[in-house]
Parts: C-alpha cells; sequence; structure tokens
C-alpha cells in the first residue's frame, strides 16, 4: 500500500460511518519533515517548525510555553503523550500530531469534528504504523 493511500483511506475517510464528517487535512511526515504522503489541502511547514515539533517529542514540554506552531498559524498546546503525541487547539479547529519509529502522523480537523475524533483517527492509524514497524 502506498502512503498516499494511508492519508486517503485512513486519514481523509469518513469518521465513524458519518458521510462528509472528516479531517480538514492529514500528512505522514518522516522523522526528518520529508513528507510522504498528505492531502491537498495539508499546509506547508517551515523547517524550524518541524524542528520544533521533533524537539517536544525529544524534550516533552518545549512548545507548552511558545505553542504549536505549523505553517505560520499558532496552536495552543493541551494535554497529549509525552514523546509520543502532541495536541494543539485553535479556536474552532485543532491538530493531533502521534510519532511513530520512522514517521509522524499529522491530522488536522474544524468543528464539527471533535479533537477525540481526530486524535482516534490519527492515533489508530499510527499504532499500526508502530505494529508494523514503522
Amino acid at each position: 500500500m502506498s502512503w498516499q493511500t494511508y492519508v486517503d483511506d485512513h486519514l481523509m475517510c469518513d469518521i465513524e460511518g458519518q458521510p462528509g464528517l472528516r479531517l480538514t487535512a492529514a500528512a505522514i511526515m518522516g522523522l526528518d519533515g520529508a513528507i510522504w504522503a498528505q492531502s491537498s489541502n495539508f499546509p506547508q511547514l517551515k523547517q524550524e517548525e518541524i524542528n520544533g515539533i521533533m524537539t517536544d517529542f525529544n524534550e516533552p514540554g518545549h512548545l507548552a510555553p511558545v505553542g504549536l506552531h505549523m505553517a505560520g498559524a499558532k496552536y495552543m498546546v493541551i494535554q497529549g503523550e509525552p514523546g509520543a503525541v502532541i495536541r494543539g487547539k485553535k479556536g474552532s479547529g485543532g491538530t493531533t500530531i502521534k510519532k511513530t519509529g520512522q514517521a509522524m502522523v499529522f491530522g488536522m480537523y474544524e468543528e464539527p469534528v471533535t479533537p477525540g475524533q481526530c486524535n482516534m483517527v490519527v492515533e489508530r492509524l499510527a499504532d499500526y504504523l508502530i505494529d508494523q514497524g514503522l
């Protein structure tokens, strides 16, 4: 299965069988910041933003005082899993990023998608990749 298929079929799919309810953007990115696959509307991240995300995975709490920045937008960092999951909130939307052994899985949402639904979609795929040694 191609990386793009993972994004299209497992991240940008209808959530919980509700037609039309889906993430607004998603991507799978290598730990070096290289895009493996992305939805057509996933924002272009700057290298310093990727570096900040990687630093937070290695030093949990790094982003909390300064915020999570993605494509110039600032997200308030909310409870995640130290070293494994970063969650951010901005207005009526937000993001979930889960680190696997070789990649980061990104999901972005806006209402009516809930933070919990975004977490479920992103973390389910990332857990599968971890189980596959990826």
